[in-house]
């Protein structure tokens, strides 16, 4: 076998044809769960990453730097910046949209052209597989593709992980990229508690599988322990789609089972929290859809605060009091971090970055204009 894998000797191995390998990268729903996984599984084994063009596996040099991640639109959310400020367009942009801009912007200015894989559809191991034959080194956002896949990616080109701390010294050797959320959101939930007052606050959480929303959650506790006040081990309610209806949904669910509880869910009567945390700006939108809906007065009956800094939370209103993250940056730095890997600092050790954040007071906690 050559020291490269190539696509022969994953059909052998995954005992397919190198057409049915092919397809798997190529077409993956066109390929049965069952082969598809055997195949992928060959190639992680391997060490196998497809080539965009023979000349690009010759050279190793494509002149383009790629970026997987999820596919995190949220339509409603668009639609509200829509209608916030029609005129702008920076009003349209969310979390993924600003380290794209971030990372488009300094790509420019080092001579690559970025290459953007947001569906991740038929599999993102099969995604992440296709993008890292086309380009000299990417980003991927923290617990879209398993570490151990990306480790053995990153033996022939550099790869950036975003938004996740490093999980093992011995299995991950990546550089990381991520901001100090658990410092953001513990700096804001002690800005409710002391400064406002606040004792009776829920926190809406994301999937387990976000590093970015469990360390938000940690950063809560730790407040809230400082404080003296109780707090749960788990978010008082979590959503998988930390996207803007999730968060509606999410407010209605705890005002239905605070009405279930205490029978009434009016201004005072102790039912309602005096503080509602998102985990994120998206999230916390929605609440404040629902919560007019229902009636009930922010910032007067219940504070909302939310997390990243999107150009929305300071169009809504009230203006969202949220903590704002460099996503931007976020972006920049992975391409930094990459052009380095490709240059003189090939073989350095693996790097963490910790990129700060800022809390913004705004009304709808009771600070600043209404």
């Amino acid at each position: 076998m050559s020291t490269t894998p190539t696509v022969y000797d994953v059909a052998e191995q995954s005992g397919v044809s190198i057409a049915t390998v092919s397809r798997v990268y190529r077409n993956p729903d066109s390929v049965r769960e069952t082969t598809r996984e055997r195949v992928l599984a060959a190639a992680r084994e391997l060490g196998y990453v497809p080539s965009g063009n023979a000349r690009g596996l010759a050279s190793r040099s494509t002149g383009v730097l790629g970026l997987c991640f999820p596919d995190y639109s949220d339509p409603d959310t668009e639609i509200e910046a829509a209608a916030a400020d029609a005129d702008d367009d920076h009003a349209f942009m969310l979390y993924s949209d600003q380290i794209i801009r971030g990372m488009e912007r300094a790509a420019r200015r080092h001579g690559y052209a970025l290459l953007i894989a947001a569906s991740l559809k038929g599999g993102p191991e099969s995604q992440v597989a296709k993008v890292a034959g086309r380009v000299d080194g990417f980003a991927v956002l923290a617990r879209t593709v398993p570490t151990e896949d990306l480790d053995i990616i990153s033996r022939r080109l550099p790869v950036v992980m975003l938004a996740g701390p490093r999980e093992n010294d011995e299995l991950d050797h990546l550089d990381h990229i991520e901001v100090a959320n658990a410092d953001g959101q513990r700096e804001l939930t002690r800005h409710l508690i002391e400064d406002h007052g606040l004792r009776r606050l829920v926190f809406i959480g994301g999937a387990k599988s976000s590093p970015d929303a469990e360390a938000r959650f940690r950063g809560y506790q730790e407040a809230c322990r400082a404080a003296g006040l109780p707090v749960r081990e788990e978010p008082d309610l979590r959503t998988e789609m930390m996207t803007q209806a999730e968060g509606e949904r999410a407010t209605d669910t705890l005002l239905d089972q605070a009405a279930e509880e205490r029978g009434d869910v009016s201004p005072g009567s102790g039912a309602v929290p005096e503080a509602m945390i998102f985990a994120n700006d998206q999230m916390a939108v929605g609440a404040l859809h629902a919560l007019e809906r229902r009636g009930v007065r922010v910032p007067d009956d219940v504070v909302v605060t939310g997390f990243d800094g999107i150009p929305l939370s300071r169009l809504v209103r009230p203006a969202l009091t949220t903590v704002r993250q460099p996503m931007r940056q976020l972006g920049e730095e992975a391409v930094e971090l990459l052009v380095r890997r490709l240059g003189a600092e090939r073989d350095r050790e693996p790097v963490s970055l910790m990129l700060p954040v800022t809390v913004a007071r705004r009304a709808s906690c009771g600070c600043g204009e209404r």
